[in-house]
């Protein structure tokens, strides 16, 4: 399992996908600085959904 750093939903979905979790973190952050959609409000509803291992 990967750690979490903040909330775990960047980690819960490169798990989840087999994907890179820096990868992942940097394309959020990316985003919320550059406004595309709400990021920020996506992470929030998935950090809901996620189970709790994480």
């Amino acid at each position: 399992m990967i750690k979490r750093k903040i909330l775990g939903v960047c980690a819960w979905l490169a798990d989840k996908f087999g994907l890179d979790v820096r990868g992942l973190r940097i394309l959020f952050v990316a985003a919320a600085v550059l406004g595309l959609g709400s990021p920020i409000f996506i992470y929030l509803i998935m950090y809901l959904l996620k189970p709790s291992s994480y």
